[in-house]
């Protein structure tokens, strides 16, 4: 008998970042505590280090792992940094930052309103991992976020 298998499972997203850290476990409680993250699930390797996690934050979800670097998966403070922003909307920005920066998060940009509409701030966690958080503010119509655009950018001039 042959069962038709859904392509993308119920349940997760088409894209969910995977995060590798050094302290997983760590990780887990900073994102619950900063960002609101619900524990969907944790599958513990052999070694005790976490195999795999995800946790839900609104409808969006994050995969993470201990770093094995014996498979070549590791976290962003084992090769230097990373390039990588994580973009999250939350309620209250000021306040997610805040938590952030009070649970060992280095801040990068300090929140700050946009000219595209949303109040937003970026940190690097203690993992490594840079977000970006926003609360949208303001709806702007295209033609006033062109403006904005050509006056922040100095008139759209090179």
């Amino acid at each position: 008998m042959t069962t038709s298998v859904e392509p993308i499972p119920a349940g997760y997203p088409r894209v969910s970042p995977y995060l590798h850290v050094d302290g997983a476990s760590d990780a887990i409680d900073f994102y619950t505590q900063v960002l609101g993250a619900t524990e969907r699930m944790r599958m513990a390797a052999p070694s005790g280090r976490i195999g795999h996690a995800e946790l839900m934050i609104g409808s969006s979800m994050i995969m993470l792992s201990d770093e094995f670097p014996e498979m070549d998966a590791v976290g962003p403070k084992s090769v230097g940094g990373t390039p990588v922003v994580i973009s999250v909307y939350v309620e209250d920005v000021d306040a997610t930052y805040d938590r952030a920066v009070k649970a060992g998060a280095k801040g990068l940009h300090p929140v700050a309103n946009q000219f595209y509409g949303d109040r937003s701030g970026q940190f690097e966690d203690p993992f490594g991992h840079r977000w970006s958080i926003a609360t949208h503010i303001e709806d702007i119509p295209p033609e006033e976020l062109a403006r904005r655009a050509a006056e922040v950018m100095g008139g759209g001039q090179g």
